[in-house]
């Protein structure tokens, strides 16, 4: 077997993932392609789901937490009348039960329920951790761990479309939350049960839909070389764009890069993060914070392979 020769590669790429692998499972194949010395993803999809899963490769995993940390989109089918022990398809059915009649104005003010702010008990099948191990490890055993309730955001939640027996939602909603809760929780307020059937995410943090890639189209640009790759890589500041943006003077840059505090040109507030530049070349520097008068380094890029 030929020994992978790991490469120094920056940048962020989105991953359309398929159904049936989980989030690890297609990083590596995406890592294994671009030849990546460091790669990590930005937040689970379980292997049921498909959708965007950013993946963050060489210094861009230094600003993976603010893509987990992101809202996100997805459209979702709930199978009502049926629940599962996991809370999606592929659990064991647990009851089933008959699906009420509901007029779509009926339906409407039980929606509006999950809608704003709303509070829910996280899965049992789910990576959170209990003592060092994750909560689905505990479930496969039949041990039921208590959960606190955790207050999440739903920023839209629409009614796509619905048949007998399923509704199709789109939920844009902030981190932490479980669509597969959702799920449930609609079931059990109809009185019914449900679980998930499919799950898609659409985007995080504002990435767009149409930047994804299935493994295929990166396996076939792969087939082109690794200069056709790179192209479809997106810079790493893309993952903190929401921050504010501060050019550096060279002198500035370089003390920065050094680790050393310097002048603060901006009237932002006190604590704020912000996007730091090198205003020569307007090259990502990283990040700082504002120390009332003056800017600390945060979390800075490595540029011991570049002059500024």
């Amino acid at each position: 077997m030929v020994k992978t020769k790991w490469r120094s590669v920056d940048g962020i790429v989105l991953l359309n993932k398929p159904i049936g692998l989980s989030s690890n499972q297609a990083l590596q194949r995406v890592r294994r392609l671009y030849r990546a010395a460091k790669a990590g993803h930005t937040g689970a999809l379980d292997p049921l789901a498909t959708g965007m899963l950013p993946l963050c490769l060489g210094e861009a995993t230094k600003f993976s937490q603010f893509l987990l940390d992101a809202d996100k989109r997805y459209v979702t089918c709930i199978q009502l009348g049926t629940r599962t022990t996991t809370g999606d398809r592929e659990g064991e059915v647990l009851t089933q039960e008959t699906i009420p009649e509901l007029t779509d104005t009926e339906l409407e003010v039980v929606l509006d329920m999950f809608r704003g702010d709303i509070e829910q008990i996280p899965p049992m099948y789910s990576a959170l951790k209990h003592e060092g191990k994750p909560l689905y490890e505990y479930a496969r055993q039949g041990i039921v761990i208590e959960r606190k309730r955790r207050q999440v955001i739903i920023s839209n939640l629409t009614l796509i479309s619905r048949t007998a027996d399923t509704l199709t939602l789109d939920i844009s909603c902030s981190k932490g939350t479980y669509i597969r809760t959702i799920g449930e929780d609609i079931g059990e307020t109809l009185g019914c049960g449900g679980h998930l059937k499919t799950l898609h995410r659409v985007s995080t943090a504002g990435y767009q839909p149409e930047n994804m890639l299935t493994l295929e189209e990166f396996e076939a640009l792969a087939e082109q070389g690794e200069e056709v790759l790179d192209e479809r890589l997106m810079t790493m500041d893309t993952a903190v764009e929401h921050l504010d943006e501060v050019m550096l003077s060279v002198t500035d840059s370089k003390d920065m890069l050094f680790g050393r505090t310097v002048q603060n040109p901006t009237t932002l507030a006190d604590g704020a993060l912000i996007r730091l530049y090198d205003q020569e070349n307007s090259r990502f520097l990283g990040l700082g914070q504002v120390k009332g008068a003056f800017i600390k380094p945060q979390r800075l890029v490595n540029t011991s392979e570049l002059t500024l």
